[in-house]
């Protein structure tokens, strides 16, 4: 690049840095006028500028970006490699895809693990995200579904064990709600019975158990940098991977099931590329065309690492003030526990809250609550599908039920989540504990005014 193209560029950022100062400030926070988000993008100008420059360099593919921001991922996670993908979902699919492919087999040592094969079960919770069950059933295998605890929103650590059956491969947990589950009961019962473990770490960037990340147990784990997860870059998603013969055949089948593992815009990585012979090709056939795996396109582009780069630099920070809100609404909330199940952490945990779970007890209509809140423009969600086979699309999926699902289905019906993100100040969780104060208010208005009918 040129002197003046140099100059040039600079003299853009600092524009994009003024510009964000004056067409990106929020506005002061107004009781019941201000949307109380359940979660959201939190960014400044320096996601702009990364933006703006991985916009100017015209580098459309992942580049340089992905790989500074991959190995920032595999930094802070201590892990083995880090690969960047489009979404959160498709890392779920990449994981699963990835221990039922047959390449597998060159990769795995007699004593590792073996792929998975269709009709080969895993078991899951049954309180789940719909990306988090699609792959098992997309790859044909068997889910076989556990019931969750209302309090923590997991799985149940206890079910586990006794769930496995001759066909058991593989455990996939999600950590709900940036909570972590269990991981020593998890572990141990996987080590004992041989089975890989993937985590679903989507919700729970910077969470740990017993002092380890969550996401570093298993042989993979996902994460999601949609807007409402802990960092953003629009869309993407990532595979934290831990055991060390999985990298290739990931990004084999992210990116179209190439046996070439050349970067973009890279020809001769192998320094061999017409001198390979895989398959029934013809000798000699051009590596960048052979293909191992039945694959996707999953990639991910430089612009938006560029933008979750920066939002890396905040992590930490990020994961303070979604602890900090976590713990004010815990404690704000503590006088309402006759009407309400608090969280239930387990005291190794060190969460990172996704949201503020509550379930209503017995007696309290749930959706009155939400049309309480909602009236005043504090956004809720539920945990996600609820009982996931009670959802029209997973009725009718093959699976293997473990027990009763009975406090999953509790959590369908009463629990909720309202949020704790690091775009809330301290004025609006307040707000938010006064208007929960002021339902159950409410609630006791009415439940005196029936008994002096009575």
């Amino acid at each position: 690049m040129s002197n003046k193209a140099t100059d040039l560029k600079a003299q853009i950022l600092e524009v994009v840095r003024r510009y964000y100062g004056l067409a990106h400030q929020r506005g002061p926070f107004e009781p019941g006028k201000t949307r109380i988000s359940y979660s959201g993008r939190v960014y400044d100008e320096r996601e702009l500028v990364n933006l703006v420059d991985a916009a100017l360099d015209f580098w459309l593919t992942a580049g340089p970006y992905a790989k500074k921001f991959e190995q920032k991922m595999i930094q802070f996670f201590n892990s083995r490699n880090f690969i960047l993908v489009n979404s959160g979902s498709s890392a779920n699919l990449l994981m699963i895809a990835t221990l039922c492919s047959p390449d597998l087999k060159k990769y795995l040592r007699a004593v590792d693990l073996t792929p998975l094969l269709p009709g080969d079960e895993v078991i899951t919770p049954a309180a789940t995200f719909p990306s988090t069950l699609a792959p098992i059933i997309q790859n044909r295998l068997v889910p076989v579904f556990v019931d969750c605890e209302v309090g923590t929103y997991n799985v149940n650590p206890e079910l586990v064990e006794d769930a496995i059956g001759p066909k058991t491969r593989a455990i996939f947990i999600p950590h709900t709600l940036g909570n972590p589950c269990e991981m020593s009961v998890i572990m141990d019962v996987a080590n004992r019975h041989n089975l890989w473990v993937l985590e679903d770490g989507c919700d729970a960037l910077g969470a740990t158990f017993d002092g380890q990340l969550v996401g570093t147990f298993g042989a993979m784990s996902s994460l999601s940098f949609y807007p409402a997860h802990h960092i953003t870059m629009g869309e993407g998603g990532g595979i934290v991977v831990n055991h060390p013969r999985l990298k290739k055949t990931i990004c084999s089948i992210r990116d179209w099931g190439r046996d070439c593992w050349c970067d973009p815009g890279k020809s001769n990585t192998c320094g061999q590329r017409f001198g390979w012979q895989l398959g029934e090709l013809p000798s000699g056939y051009d590596h960048k065309y052979i293909y191992s795996n039945i694959g996707y396109n999953l990639k991910a582009t430089d612009l938006q690492a560029a933008i979750g780069l920066a939002q890396m630099g905040k992590v930490q920070e990020f994961v303070a003030a979604r602890r900090h809100n976590f713990w004010c609404l815990y404690e704000g909330l503590k006088p309402l526990e006759d009407y309400l199940i608090l969280p239930r952490i387990d005291s190794r945990a060190n969460p990172s809250p996704f949201g503020f779970p509550i379930t209503v007890r017995d007696g309290i209509d749930r959706s009155q609550l939400i049309q309480h809140l909602e009236a005043f423009n504090i956004e809720t969600r539920l945990v996600f599908g609820g009982n996931i086979l009670r959802q029209p699309g997973f009725m009718n999926i093959e699976r293997r039920i473990h027990g009763s699902l009975e406090q999953t289905d509790t959590i369908m019906r009463n629990t909720l989540f309202v949020g704790v993100y690091p775009g809330l100040n301290e004025k609006m969780v307040d707000y938010m504990i006064e208007m929960f104060g002021s339902f159950f208010q409410q609630v006791n208005t009415r439940s005196r005014a029936l008994k002096d009918v009575e």
